[in-house]
């Protein structure tokens, strides 16, 4: 399975994701092409390749177009949101380029909202994919700022100049993924600095509060160093919050590519930089490394609400309707509730990247008033479907191999049914034939 990890030791933002994704071979022209596809005009992109700390790397920036040409070089230049009431929300603290980006505040007429943003990027021509997932880091950044600022999310502003970048370095950043093969992320642990930000609306410690509530609000802990300043910004963090399956040190991982996006700041304890190592290696390389067995490891979401309330006939449509929709599995259990009721335990397996996908699901179309989510460490045989001949024709089955030898051999089921109803026999009959072949 290809995998991209991203070493975060010195943080995370928006330009510097792309930077790095543009270094494992993401093109550039290709990039800029699918970006077109949203008609926002305003900006221009520059990616060169530079030196920090003496590492190579690739420095993403947007350059600006508002009155004259002006280069947010944000560590990134974070379109914080802000609520109508509390004035200009730039976070200052997120540029080190010497600009005084308070010269480009607009009237608030000139700004985005949420709401506007989402159909800035529903009416593009990208693809669905890339349009699902943009929307959902501008979510969980709205969502945030929200709460902050005590605004529903459709109601949380963007500033222009702020918007423009985030929309490029959020929209981008799916879009290089996409090219990239949609590959399953990883991530180490989240390192954030020291310190204190001046935001317009105050002095606050170090991470940032929108930062703070979007790595929370995805149970994603954070560990403080010695660094003096704000290595992940909002929307690094919200990057990470919606792809990263897991957080923690590289296990097994075979490094085909490795890339680096540079950031704008000199740090004093580290280098302003974010190592994407991408792996065309199969996640069983960690677990054959430790065990000797070549079984597959992933790492899936396992959410769970107990009903004691529930019509069985929604339950079962609810279970047909999320299987379709990409679930890795779903299943009740009858369970013993409180005061002795009978009920039933509701599970669903998925991946951790559509957990919030389907917990929403769960609270929406359930009696559910809250759902559990655990992640989960799967170990799989190593899996392929092959053809077998039988007296009925021909059989798809999948074999589970363990090192080299099969130890499951299971028809599949839509198959058997088919020859079944064709041959005018048992389902069994089919299946032994199979199972024997």
């Amino acid at each position: 399975m290809k995998t991209l990890y991203l070493d975060i030791f010195s943080g995370i933002s928006g330009d510097m994701f792309i930077g790095a994704l543009i270094d494992v071979g993401v093109d550039p022209n290709q990039l800029n092409h699918e970006l077109a596809k949203l008609h926002l005009d305003g900006y221009h992109l520059h990616v060169v390749r530079q030196q920090k700390a003496n590492i190579e790397g690739t420095k993403f920036n947007v350059h600006l177009s508002h009155g004259h040409e002006h280069e947010h070089t944000h560590q990134e230049s974070e379109a914080h949101a802000h609520a109508h009431s509390s004035g200009q929300d730039h976070h200052h603290h997120e540029h080190s380029d010497g600009h005084d980006h308070g010269a480009h505040h607009h009237e608030h007429e000139h700004s985005r909202d949420f709401t506007q943003i989402k159909a800035l990027i529903g009416r593009s021509a990208l693809s669905d994919w890339v349009k699902e997932k943009a929307v959902k880091v501008f979510q969980r950044i709205a969502v945030a700022e929200g709460k902050i600022h005590g605004l529903p999310p459709e109601e949380v502003h963007f500033h222009e100049v702020g918007a423009v970048d985030s929309i490029v370095d959020i929209v981008g950043g799916c879009i290089a993924l996409e090219l990239l093969g949609k590959p399953r992320v990883l991530a180490g642990a989240v390192v954030e600095g020291t310190g204190w930000i001046d935001c317009a609306h105050g002095r606050f410690p170090i991470p940032a509060p929108a930062t703070l509530q979007i790595l929370g609000a995805r149970g994603i802990g954070i560990t403080q160093c010695e660094e003096p300043q704000e290595l992940i910004t909002p929307t690094g963090a919200a990057l990470l919050a919606e792809f990263a399956e897991s957080f923690g040190p590289m296990q097994g991982l075979v490094a085909t590519k490795i890339g680096f996006g540079l950031g704008t700041r000199d740090n004093k304890t580290r280098p302003n930089v974010l190592r994407a190592i991408l792996g065309e290696a199969s996640p069983s390389t960690a677990a054959a490394a430790v065990s000797g067995n070549d079984w597959e490891v992933d790492t899936i979401a396992v959410l769970e609400t107990n009903l004691d309330d529930i019509n069985a006939e929604i339950l079962g449509h609810f279970v047909e309707r999320i299987l379709a929709a990409g679930a890795l599995d779903v299943f009740h259990t009858a369970i013993q509730m409180k005061k002795n009721r009978p009920g039933v335990l509701l599970s669903v397996l998925c991946a951790v990247a559509d957990a919030d996908k389907f917990t929403e699901a769960m609270l929406r179309e359930t009696s559910a008033f809250g759902v559990r989510r655990s992640l989960s460490e799967r170990r799989k045989l190593q899996r392929e479907f092959v053809k077998v001949r039988t007296p009925y024709g021909e059989v798809t089955v999948k074999v589970g191999r363990l090192n080299g030898k099969v130890v499951q051999a299971t028809p599949e089921f839509e198959s058997c049914k088919q020859l079944a109803e064709k041959a005018g026999v048992p389902l069994k009959q089919v299946y032994e034939a199979a199972s024997k072949a």
